[in-house]
């Protein structure tokens, strides 16, 4: 098992996010932005150097955490799915200088005007599968998020989703069904419970991601994992003792929130919050495989 975040939220630039990830003692990145701009979309030779101050530092990008086919995105607009083939065929070789072998993607956004049985479906199956085929022919896999998409809209849309895009794999997410709507509910939907969906999904899952909170008036309300309900630590130690693998990858949220637009976030305080935020779980990480008998393999 390997540890790793979302760096952009401890520093914008690539010097800080290394240096954070070096702090804590890690070798992976989940690479989503450098300066504002996700790694699919820089220049090129803004990459070139990214890349070389990669190598030279031994810092490993584990994880694209691509745009692609994400909440921002309508399946209704055919400029959205060009964007996306665009950004696809761009991130693919870029993946493969860096060594990378996840990209996150997801299943476009939730047509809030449409009850959850007229969601246009077989059109996101078709070009959720278009996607997912580059990356698969180019030794890339790629995984699916469940966040504010269709197939974030309950455990059994993800599901639906892996059925219909062959070679498809899961990352899941332990703070978004906190603040997502339970579409697999009646209506009005409940938020959804973290621990359902985990179990309902958690055999597809190859990568894990971790955010942490309570819904509190409306909106969401972020914190470390062992403040408040436990239920990231549940997921975790159940993937342990189940002898799940792979990366666990943190996605605070604390401080710097990457999709909202309110003001910059103070630079120190992101550092000092993601570091504390990444000891903080490598903690609960090994407390787990203690609980579950297993030698800590973290590497």
């Amino acid at each position: 098992m390997y540890l790793t975040g979302f760096a952009d939220e401890g520093a914008a630039g690539i010097d800080g996010q290394i240096e954070i990830t070096k702090e804590l003692g890690w070798s992976n990145i989940e690479s989503r932005a450098i300066d504002g701009v996700n790694i699919h979309d820089l220049p090129g030779d803004k990459f070139d150097e990214v890349a070389e101050k990669l190598e030279k530092a031994g810092v490993h990008i584990n994880c694209f955490g691509s745009a692609i086919a994400n909440w921002g995105k309508s399946i209704e607009s055919e400029a959205d799915f060009e964007k996306d083939m665009e950004q696809v065929h761009r991130a693919i070789p870029r993946m493969l200088r860096l060594g990378t072998k996840l990209v996150r993607i997801m299943s476009y956004a939730v047509l809030k005007d449409r009850p959850p049985e007229d969601q246009m479906k077989e059109k996101r199956f078709e070009r959720v599968r278009a996607i997912v085929s580059e990356f698969l022919s180019a030794g890339i896999q790629p995984v699916h998020e469940n966040c504010m998409n269709y197939g974030g809209m309950g455990w059994s849309y993800t599901l639906e989703v892996l059925e219909n895009v062959p070679g498809l794999k899961l990352v899941f997410d332990t703070g978004n069904p906190i603040f997502t709507d339970d579409r697999t509910k009646k209506a009005p939907w409940p938020k959804q419970d973290v621990l359902e969906f985990w179990r309902a999904v958690r055999d597809h899952v190859v990568y894990i991601h971790i955010k942490h909170g309570k819904w509190v008036d409306g909106k969401m309300v972020y914190s470390y994992l062992d403040e408040g309900a436990d239920s990231s630590i549940r997921v975790i130690e159940d993937a342990v003792r189940r002898g799940y693998d792979g990366g666990i990858s943190i996605e605070p949220h604390l401080v710097h929130v990457f999709h909202d637009p309110q003001g910059k976030p103070d630079p120190v305080r992101c550092r000092e919050g993601y570091i504390e935020y990444g000891r903080r779980t490598e903690r609960i990480v090994r407390e787990a495989f203690a609980k579950a008998g297993r030698p800590c393999t973290l590497a």
